[in-house]
C-alpha cells in the first residue's frame, strides 16, 4: 500500500507540473528531461569533463575557455573526406537556424588527427565552414585526453606519409557551459532537429 501512495503521489506531481516527467539524475530532479531524445544522455554525468586543447592561434585553452554558451561539439578531422564536413556543415547550418530563432551558440571542432592538423590548418578549416567555428587540436595525448572524457573513438588506418584516413565516431554533443554535456546529435538528424532540441535545453537552463 505504502508503495501505492508513492506511485499516486509522484503522478500527481507530474500533473502539478503540467504533465512533464523530471527523470532523476543522482539524486536530484533532472531540468532537461523534456527535452532529452536518446537513452545514453540519462547516463550523461560520465561523459566530457576538463581538457586542454590548442586554438587557431596556436594558444593552449581549457574547456572552460571554450563553452562560454551553448555549443556543438564535434570530433573529426580535416582531411575527411566525406563524413567530416557533412557532419560539420549541418553543425553549421543548425548553429544559423539558432541564430535566426535569437539563440546564440557556437560550433566547436576538434581534430582527432593532430598529425597533420596544425592549429592553421584547423584554423582554416573552421573559419571556411563557419565563421564562429572554434576549430581546436593539440599535441596526442592531448587529443586522446579530450576524446576519452568525451567517449568517442578513432583510430588511424594503415597508410603512407600523410594520405591515410582516421575512423571515429560521428556524434555531435551539446554542451552548455557550468554544466557540461546534455545531450548527443546522430548523423541523419537535419539541422532543424537539432536546433529544435538545442532551443529546448536553452529554454530550460
Amino acid at each position: 500500500m505504502t508503495r501505492l501512495y508513492s506511485i499516486l503521489a509522484v503522478l500527481f506531481v507530474v500533473a502539478l507540473a503540467g504533465g512533464t516527467w523530471w527523470i532523476t539524475r543522482g539524486g536530484e530532479a533532472d531540468q532537461f528531461a523534456q527535452c532529452r531524445g536518446s537513452t545514453i544522455a540519462s547516463g550523461g554525468d560520465t561523459i566530457g569533463g576538463p581538457f586542454e586543447l590548442v586554438n587557431a592561434a596556436g594558444e593552449t585553452v581549457t574547456d572552460k575557455d571554450v563553452f562560454t554558451e551553448p555549443s556543438i561539439l564535434y570530433f573529426g578531422y580535416t582531411f575527411c573526406p566525406d563524413v567530416c564536413p557533412m557532419d560539420v556543415s549541418r553543425n553549421a547550418e543548425a548553429i544559423d537556424v539558432l541564430a535566426e530563432r535569437g539563440i546564440s551558440t557556437t560550433p566547436v571542432f576538434v581534430s582527432i588527427d593532430p598529425e597533420r592538423d596544425t592549429p592553421e590548418v584547423v584554423g582554416d578549416f573552421s573559419f571556411n565552414m563557419h565563421e564562429k567555428m572554434i576549430g581546436l587540436t593539440g599535441s596526442p595525448e592531448q587529443v586522446k585526453a579530450a576524446s576519452r572524457a568525451y567517449k568517442t573513438y578513432f583510430k588511424r588506418q594503415p597508410g603512407e606519409d600523410d594520405y591515410y584516413l582516421v575512423d571515429h565516431s560521428t556524434f555531435a554533443y551539446l554542451v552548455l557551459p557550468e554544466i557540461g554535456f546534455v545531450d548527443f546529435f546522430r548523423r541523419d538528424e537535419t539541422p532543424e532537429q537539432v536546433a529544435d532540441k538545442v532551443a529546448c535545453f536553452v529554454e530550460n537552463m
